[in-house]
């Protein structure tokens, strides 16, 4: 569970609740109309943008990019330290039979073990990676857009409840309700933009960084394997990959040769 996450979106719809409750009363920031507007629009709008299974593809991704934890690159490390320990003691064709939890992790080792060379693994790889860029970028332009849309059409209310409310200037008691929707529907996209869709495209974007750190981790270390580089070595080379003050010592990681 990613706790910084959800202590943000918490915190931050509370301290606006609160601020809410002690300048007044929280009903009058509640208008059906305006939450139809802004939240149908910005739904139909994204629609109309990207295919239905992209969309449903966008929440499954912020789903699990909120509730799993972010994945510690020295693993990776020691994952790769690991392999190289197989790869010097029984040879690069038991690469082969490893059944490593990664996919990515999985294809560099057959690739190894079937004897293809340096730049055919790299640029093998180097296409994995690419094509997850390209991937996770889809996904976070589909929150990217929701929060360009959601004030968009928060002003499109405002205009709406503007021409109800002049049009009605001569019933005084239909200036209030029209006045609401024209305030509402533009705090209404603001709040979505700043406080969901934005922060989402963020979190998206930084799970992506990470991500994509573990893999050329694993893509710089399989290549290291392949030249048969020593352990000491591999580290030294990967470890670069990490904030000196989060890097793992060697002599602190479980590098005993195993399944990797």
């Amino acid at each position: 569970m990613d706790f910084a996450s959800l202590i943000g979106i918490f915190s931050g719809i509370s301290l606006i609740i609160s601020a809410i409750f002690l300048a007044g009363d929280i009903r009058s920031f509640v208008n059906v109309p305006g939450m139809m507007i802004v939240l149908g629009g910005t739904m139909a709008a994204t629609l109309l943008t990207f295919t239905f299974r992209e969309v449903a593809a966008a929440f499954r991704a912020a789903a699990f990019a909120f509730t799993k934890d972010r994945e510690d690159p020295n693993a990776a490390v020691e994952t790769m330290i690991r392999i190289c320990n197989v790869g010097r003691k029984k040879g690069l064709l038991e690469l082969a039979n490893l059944e490593p939890d990664s996919d990515f992790l999985k294809k560099a080792c057959g690739l190894i073990a079937d004897g293809s060379q340096e730049e055919e693994v790299r640029a093998a790889l180097r296409t994995e990676i690419d094509s997850l860029k390209m991937r996770h970028f889809a996904v976070q332009d589909v929150f990217k857009k929701m929060g360009a849309y959601a004030p968009a059409f928060g002003m499109l209310g405002t205009l709406i409840g503007l021409v109800q409310m002049l049009s009605k200037l001569a019933d005084p008691s239909a200036i209030g309700p029209a006045m609401a929707v024209a305030l509402l529907t533009t705090f209404y996209g603001s709040l979505l933009s700043t406080m969901i869709f934005l922060p989402i495209a963020g979190k998206l974007k930084t799970r992506t960084i990470s991500e994509v750190m573990q893999l050329e981790i694993m893509l710089e270390g399989s290549i290291a394997v392949m030249k048969g580089s020593n352990p000491l070595m591999i580290y030294e080379a990967l470890s670069s990959f990490i904030p000196l003050r989060d890097r793992l010592p060697l002599e602190k990681m479980d590098v005993r040769q195993g399944a990797a």
